[in-house]
């Protein structure tokens, strides 16, 4: 018996647990997970599985989950009193132990484990190059088959932890993340797999919405603030949903963290900018924004603000970060570093204000130190690829390695 349910935002209907399951009545909300267990606990489990608000029953994998700790380097640099960092990497000094580098490895770790016990035989991913790497980690470590689709100017900041997998890796080369996008819906209908569903993916929200699980755990309530940055939204909006839970509990606060989202200028939703950013991880043409539950929502719950970081802040915010706490981080992450002295400067964060801090990836220098990486070699296609293509391309290698 299922300890969760999935419930329409919209029109309330509650649905039976399926993977990726779409409400037949509102094609413009999203569905979120009602857990049985109203009260926040956390098992013997080790990792990101000990906590009981994650849509799977019997986890298959070790997973570890972020390190959340109390920051007294970049607080100094700000003069924040209460500043609390979730660190989504590898810094093995500090416990931290996501050799992928991001934070969408727990995504990719719920969307997996969700998948194979709603009996799904293997799936399609769109990523922007996280997600790619986070996905192609645990598919090579579980088996399950995945095949990615990227765009081909995301490459030059992509890396695998394994050598390329029998499943490909295919690079659009004329288009951007929404192509990708894009093409591997047409792959997902082609070959008669489901696409991975993006934000719509309640396991890939929950999964995301660990950062602030790990995060309550760690500090005993919810912090006034959560300060992250953002391309579709889907881990905002995880933090979001996990934070009305907390508040539904009663014990760890009554009011929701205000949101403080970083995107990088000059891109702002305008693809022809989007060369001319540095973290290119957060350039999607299509954000979570106006759908019943995501990111205009979720601002508006909590008073929340949208933050514009140009490139220079980012770097900034990075070589900041590095001096003040002691490891790299990734251009996604300088963003959300960036995004502290414009909140403090507007009087958004005040110094006395418990802070949550999600640097989304880092360590990837301290992990080339332990680890060899390897550079994704892909095969290309076109955003125009026809069916009878994908068919000889891919149907007979996933289904020999299923």
């Amino acid at each position: 018996m299922s300890h969760f349910s999935i419930r329409c935002r919209k029109c309330g209907k509650s649905l039976d647990n399926a993977y990726c399951a779409f409400c037949e009545h509102c094609a413009d909300a999203l569905l979120v997970t009602d857990y049985h267990e109203t009260r926040f606990s956390e098992r013997a489990a080790g990792g990101a599985w000990r906590f009981n608000w994650l849509p799977v029953h019997e986890p298959q994998m070790a997973q570890p989950g972020p390190v959340v700790y109390r920051s007294k380097g970049l607080a100094g640099s700000f003069g924040l009193n209460n500043l609390f960092i979730a660190f989504n990497g590898y810094w093995p000094e500090r416990g931290a132990m996501i050799e992928t580098c991001t934070f969408k490895e727990f995504e990719a770790a719920v969307v997996l484990q969700n998948a194979r016990e709603n009996g799904v035989e293997g799936l399609i991913v769109a990523s922007a190059g996280n997600t790619a790497r986070a996905f192609a980690h645990l598919s090579a470590v579980t088996g399950f088959p995945v095949i990615i689709v990227v765009p081909r100017m995301c490459l030059m900041e992509m890396w695998y932890l394994e050598r390329n997998s029998t499943l490909p890796t295919l690079a659009v080369h004329d288009g951007d993340y929404a192509d990708a996008i894009d093409v591997a819906k047409r792959i997902a209908m082609t070959l008669g797999l489901p696409f991975e569903g993006g934000v719509k993916n309640i396991a890939k929200r929950d999964g995301l919405g660990i950062v602030m699980l790990e995060a309550i755990s760690t500090i005993g309530k919810l912090p006034d603030h959560y300060v992250q940055a953002v391309g579709s939204g889907t881990g905002a909006i995880g933090a979001w949903e996990m934070a009305e839970r907390f508040v539904k509990d009663g014990r760890y606060g009554s009011h929701l963290p205000l949101l403080h989202l970083g995107q990088n200028l000059p891109f702002a939703l305008k693809p022809e900018l989007i060369s001319r950013i540095t973290t290119r991880v957060l350039s999607t043409r299509y954000p979570a924004y106006s759908v019943n539950g995501g990111i205009y929502d979720a601002l508006a719950a909590t008073c929340g603000s949208m933050y514009g970081i140009d490139n220079d802040s980012v770097y900034v915010g990075m070589e900041l970060f590095l001096k003040a706490e002691g490891i790299d981080i990734v251009p996604a992450s300088g963003v959300a570093v960036a995004v502290l002295p414009e909140a403090l400067r507007t009087g958004a964060i005040k110094k006395s204000d418990t802070v949550l801090l999600n640097i989304t990836g880092g360590g990837e220098a301290r992990l080339r130190q332990d680890r060899k990486t390897h550079t994704v070699v892909p095969k290309y296609i076109s955003k125009n690829i026809t069916e009878k293509e994908i068919e000889e391309l891919l149907c007979h290698g996933l289904k020999k390695n299923s």
